[in-house]
């Protein structure tokens, strides 16, 4: 069995949240270099968006395993100490507790991991995608992963034989603290009820897709954890990270990324507190564009059966996305142009974790009821009025 895992934090930005240092990424490739070299890993890549810092691990540990999170982990706190030496700023600011019990889930990194049958009939050749997103939450994947696992619109491939069959989504209460509480939705089947909970993305999101033709394939992880749910407080967006394998009897690379055209709006902007559109952009991209738009990036890699990683393919650097940044930037620009009101911004549900609370709060306290004379409503009982005293 091989295991693909991709580990992802913000421990530090070169002038606010805007890209590691290359000092950061360079502890991060050595300790990772080590590990290979010890055994632990097979292979690994390190790349960054936004501010962000992803790793990329094959290894034959399993999903979840203590040795994998505690490596990555390490890895994290010494790029934070870079950070620090360098007065970088955030600089550790996902790593919410002093170690993690076990793995990174819970603690402040996102993780995304998949473990599969290498010598699998059904898969002659390993081809999967690695979506890194910064300034959003984990329901930016929402409307992507809905529309390609349920819409032939988006996805032709469904309408073959290898596919027809389904996929079993597995939805995650991301606003349940402590243990995961999760439903299974099979599609086409339950589009509908699906649909019905992804479009509250700040609550619900995706945290794993299985072939129902196979149902030990997975094809979809998704990191789910809300660092304010963790944290109790705004620790910055949680900026997820999503594996996904393609081709064969999983959609292909060029119908996975499709619905990134939309340039769809998402949870997320400075300060997390907006609704903005989401821009697809070149792997290892730092944040330097107004508003701070979410972003995303996409590479594409091919694994062997021995585990090793082939170069890498950057899927959204290519020239056929400029005019979605286009658009993005438009989208931009219009809703930040009314500001704070209506749609632009949050709502008030997510801002609680925020400094708008207190501001709010402090608001509260100075409001009065006024006796302004008029006469009491009236309530309605059975049989007729009574007055409310």
């Amino acid at each position: 069995m091989l295991t693909l895992s991709a580990i992802k934090a913000d421990v530090g930005g070169v002038g606010g949240h805007t890209k590691p240092s290359e000092g950061m990424l360079d502890v991060a490739r050595e300790a990772l270099d080590d590990a290979r070299s010890d055994g632990l890993l097979v292979d690994f890549d390190v790349t960054h968006t936004g501010d962000d810092i992803c790793l990329l691990m094959t290894h034959r540990e399993g999903s979840d395993a203590e040795a994998i999170h505690e490596l990555a982990w390490s890895v994290f706190e010494r790029a934070t100490q870079v950070a620090q030496e360098e007065g970088l700023y955030g600089a550790g600011q996902d790593l919410l507790v002093d170690a993690p019990s076990g793995n990174v889930r819970g603690a402040g990194p996102g993780a995304a991991e998949i473990t599969f049958d290498e010598t699998a009939e059904e898969r002659s050749a390993e081809p999967f995608l690695v979506f890194t997103a910064d300034k959003c939450g984990p329901g930016a994947f929402n409307f992507p992963l809905w529309t390609v696992f349920t819409s032939p619109l988006y996805c032709a491939g469904l309408m073959l034989p290898k596919m027809r069959s389904g996929f079993r989504f597995t939805v995650i209460d991301m606003e349940h603290a402590g243990a995961d509480r999760v439903l299974q939705l099979d599609v086409p089947e339950e589009h509908i009820e699906l649909a019905t909970l992804l479009r509250d993305e700040n609550r619900f999101g995706v945290q794993a897709i299985h072939s129902r033709e196979y149902p030990d394939q997975q094809v979809v992880s998704v990191s789910t954890d809300r660092l304010h749910t963790i944290a109790g407080e705004y620790k910055g967006k949680d900026d997820p990270v999503a594996l996904v394998r393609s081709q064969n009897i999983f959609p292909a690379p060029e119908e996975i990324v499709s619905p990134y055209t939309t340039a769809h709006y998402v949870a997320g902007d400075a300060r997390g507190s907006h609704h903005m559109p989401l821009m697809p952009v070149a792997i290892d991209t730092a944040i330097a564009g107004t508003y701070c738009l979410p972003v995303v990036a996409c590479v594409a890699y091919s694994v062997n059966r021995k585990g090793r990683l082939s170069e890498r393919v950057d899927l959204f650097g290519n020239v056929a996305w400029n005019e979605t940044r286009r658009k993005a930037q438009r989208k931009a620009e219009e809703i930040r142009s009314q500001g704070f009101v209506g749609p632009a911004m949050l709502p008030m549900q997510e801002l609680e974790y925020s400094s708008f609370r207190e501001a709010l709060a402090g608001l509260e306290e100075r409001f009065e009821v006024r006796d302004n004379g008029r006469k009491p409503a009236a309530e309605k009982v059975e049989g007729g009025t009574a007055t409310v005293d």
